[in-house]
C-alpha cells in the first residue's frame, strides 16, 4: 500500500556511476555521518533547508532572500512514476535504481516500500550506504537489493569517529551480516588525501576486505572539490579547503596495494 512519503533532494536520470548500466538515482536527505569530505553537504540535514544558488531560476518567496529550498517531501507514487519513466533503458543497458544520499537507510518504511515497488516492476536494484544503521532496518530491505554499493572509510575506529562522527564498528558487523546472507557488494573506498589515503589505512582495508566473500569489487573514488561550493551556499565551514585530489599515479599506487590482496579493484565508480 503506497502511503509511506520520505524526503528527498534530487532525483538523476541517466546515471552511469552509481551501479551497473544506465540508471537512475534517487537521493535521499538526511545522514547520520559528518564526513569532512562529503560533496553533497545538502544531504546531511533530514529536513528541507535554503541554499542560495543562482544557477537556477527561484521562486518569488526564495527570491526575498536570495535562496531557494533543497529536499522535499514525496509520495512513494511520485517516485515510483519518474523511476517507470526510464525502464527501457535499465532493460537495454542491465542497469536500474539506485538508492543514495544522505543515507537512504535512514528512512526504513519509505526506502522498503520503494524497493517492493520495483521488484514488482521487474526493476534491479542497488543501495548506496554507509552501512550505520540497525540490524532490525537492514533486515527490512534486504531481501529487495540486488546489489549494495558499500562505503569503507577507515579501519582504525578512533579516526573513523574523528572524521565522520561515527565509529565503524556497526558499519564492519553490518557488512560482514551481508556477507553472511551471500548479498553481492561493491565496496566504495574514498580516496581523501593524508586520511584515508595513508599506506596503512590502505593496507588494513585490503586485509580486511580481502576476508570478504561477497564482495564483488573494490572501487576507489578520488576526493574532488565539487561540494566546497555548496558548503558557501549553505553557509556551513569546509573542513578541507587545503587539500587537493590525488593524482593519477597516486590513485594507481593505492589500487596496486589492494591488488595485491587478490580484490578486484577499480578507479572510479
Amino acid at each position: 500500500m503506497l502511503h509511506e512519503t520520505g524526503m528527498v533532494f534530487d532525483i538523476k536520470h541517466f546515471a552511469v556511476h552509481d551501479g551497473p548500466g544506465i540508471r537512475t538515482t534517487v537521493f535521499f536527505k538526511g545522514c547520520p555521518l559528518s564526513c569532512w569530505w562529503c560533496h553533497n553537504p545538502e544531504s546531511k540535514n533530514p529536513n528541507p533547508e535554503k541554499i542560495e544558488d543562482p544557477l537556477k531560476k527561484l521562486s518569488e518567496t526564495s527570491k526575498k532572500c536570495g535562496k531557494e529550498i533543497v529536499g522535499r517531501e514525496v509520495q512513494v507514487s511520485e517516485v515510483l512514476e519518474e523511476l517507470l519513466k526510464d525502464v527501457i533503458f535499465y532493460d537495454e543497458s542491465g542497469g536500474g535504481v539506485t538508492f543514495s544520499g544522505g543515507e537512504p537507510l535512514m528512512q526504513p518504511d519509505f526506502l522498503s516500500s520503494l524497493l517492493k515497488e520495483c521488484k514488482i516492476n521487474g526493476i534491479h536494484t542497488c543501495i548506496d550506504t554507509s552501512g550505520y544503521s540497525s540490524r532490525q532496518i537492514i533486515d527490512v530491505i534486504i531481501n529487495n537489493v540486488d546489489l549494495f554499493l558499500y562505503d569503507l572509510k577507515l579501519v582504525n575506529n578512533e579516526d573513523h569517529e574523528k572524521y565522520t562522527g561515527v565509529g565503524n564498528e556497526m558499519i564492519m558487523q553490518n557488512l560482514e551480516y551481508l556477507c553472511e546472507l551471500q548479498k553481492p557488494v561493491i565496496i566504495r573506498i574514498p580516496i581523501i588525501p593524508g586520511i584515508t589515503e595513508t599506506d596503512d589505512n590502505i593496507l588494513q582495508l585490503g586485509e580486511y576486505i580481502s576476508g570478504l566473500d561477497c564482495v564483488l569489487r573494490v572501487d576507489l573514488l578520488p576526493y574532488n572539490q565539487m561540494g566546497e561550493e555548496k558548503y558557501r551556499r549553505l553557509e556551513k565551514p569546509y573542513l578541507l579547503n587545503n587539500i587537493n585530489p590525488p593524482s593519477k599515479e597516486r590513485m594507481f599506487q593505492i589500487k596496486e596495494k589492494l591488488e595485491v590482496f587478490n580484490l578486484k579493484v577499480k578507479i572510479g565508480g
